[in-house]
């Protein structure tokens, strides 16, 4: 079987309305993600990173240009887990499962070993409400591998999380990043956090969303947020952002 290629995206472009008052959300957007790369995308609120990430998804589709997925199959995790309540742990992730075409008699195996993968192990009969908002993420990360994916969209997933739980999901998505060899992007708001995180940062800047620049990190694995050198560099390349693109000065 052929391996995955890269992801490709060529010129894509939306707009949502017609005439004088159709909105321009991208423009020429180009941008290649090798097998097995951690891309972080970096930009203010508005400038289209998430509707890059739906189109990825399949979610949306381009008005212009093309998105060429190298035949990788894609799950994507959200800013808020999006749990079913009603459902219990097991029971959100069978039905990615369901999904996914698992037999059903593989179910209960598969979901201890995604919930061993996410370590949360025995948390099978728990209900949402009976979890930390961590936890929630967790789970959402093992509905997500569920799907067999190689290609990890990821929409801040930690962006509502304290310090604390979200260094430890930083260090658990390296984690499992590296022993599953997944492709991931990975959207963020955070200077320091795309550094932590990515092997390459690119900004988005707003009106409409385009590509405005990108960086290899260039640091060693594995990083700490409290580590000195991730400190420095991103400081760095928020300059190297306040140089190239001032509408880029929300992000932190």
């Amino acid at each position: 079987m052929t391996a995955p290629g890269p992801v490709t995206l060529t010129g894509v472009g939306k707009r949502y309305g017609r005439g004088g008052a159709a909105t321009e959300a991208l423009r020429g957007v180009e941008l290649r993600i090798q097998p097995g790369e951690f891309v972080c995308l970096l930009g203010r609120s508005g400038c289209g990173k998430s509707t890059l990430l739906s189109m990825l998804a399949g979610l949306d589709a381009p008005t212009s240009g093309s998105i060429d997925l190298g035949d990788r199959r894609v799950a994507m995790m959200f800013q808020d887990a999006n749990l079913f309540p009603w459902l219990t742990v097991a029971g959100n992730i069978e039905l990615a499962l369901r999904l996914s075409g698992v037999p059903e008699q593989a179910w209960r195996d598969r979901v201890a070993e995604l919930l061993s993968v996410v370590r949360l192990a025995g948390t099978e009969r728990k209900r949402p409400h009976e979890l930390s908002g961590g936890m929630r993420q967790r789970v959402a990360l093992a509905r997500a591998l569920a799907q067999e994916a190689d290609l990890l969209l990821m929409d801040e997933p930690f962006a509502s999380l304290d310090a604390i739980t979200r260094d430890a999901l930083h260090d658990e998505i390296e984690r499992i990043w590296i022993e599953r060899r997944l492709t991931v992007l990975f959207v963020t708001h955070n200077v320091r956090e795309a550094v932590r995180l990515g092997d390459r940062v690119v900004l988005m800047q707003p009106s409409p969303g385009r590509i405005a620049g990108e960086w290899l990190v260039g640091l060693p694995r594995p990083r700490r947020m409290d580590d000195p050198a991730i400190a420095t560099r991103a400081a760095g390349l928020r300059d190297e952002l306040d140089a190239q693109a001032p509408a880029a000065e929300g992000a932190a």
